[in-house]
């Protein structure tokens, strides 16, 4: 008998196909259509967005990085961008566990398990997410106070996205592979 696949946020490289139902029907190269319902391509813009994010403050973390990088000059900028990503993804998670999967639920009952592991990556998220605010609080104060620690909580805070953009990446992408056919095929 096979033992079903480890199924975490952490060593996942996808999902079975039990729990993505419909993505024969609606495969990822089809969510270009003109016709994909508003929903999902409103949900696609979201998650483009924290991708665009991710990719920007991990861009100006490795600029952090290289020799003679000066950290209060890199401060503004990915202090702010870190700051809205941090905000906007934790609300986004919030809207989607409190009203858009309770409404998935009822509508096709077998995407439960699905959105049931999809509710479990939102708490592994929410974890990094904290950490990665806790490391953009050490480089910001360091950085408002022109403290020579300013580099290290920079590269500190470098190291903490480029531990959380695999996960959110992850999830995302699964995330996407459940809802997009779900609401393409049965409106959301």
């Amino acid at each position: 008998m096979l033992s079903p696949p480890d199924l975490s946020l952490a060593t996942r490289t996808g999902l079975p196909e039990a729990l993505r139902p419909w993505l024969g029907q609606w495969p990822r190269e089809s969510w270009v259509r003109p016709d994909l319902h508003p929903t999902a391509r409103f949900w696609l813009q979201m998650h483009d967005g924290f991708r665009a994010q991710q990719v920007e403050m991990r861009r100006l973390g490795d600029a952090g990085r290289a020799a003679g990088a000066d950290p209060l000059a890199l401060h503004p900028r990915l202090i702010g961008l870190l700051g809205g990503f941090l905000q906007h993804l934790d609300h986004h998670h919030r809207i989607e566990s409190g009203h858009y999967f309770p409404q998935f639920r009822a509508l096709a009952p077998e995407v439960e398990a699905g959105l049931a592991l999809l509710d479990q990556d939102h708490d592994v998220v929410h974890g990094r997410l904290e950490q990665l605010h806790a490391a953009g609080l050490a480089f910001h104060q360091a950085a408002q106070m022109r403290s020579p620690e300013a580099r290290d909580g920079l590269l500190r805070l470098a190291d903490a996205l480029d531990a959380a953009a695999p996960l959110l990446d992850r999830h995302l992408d699964d995330e996407e592979e459940i809802v997009i056919p779900l609401i393409a095929l049965r409106g959301g």
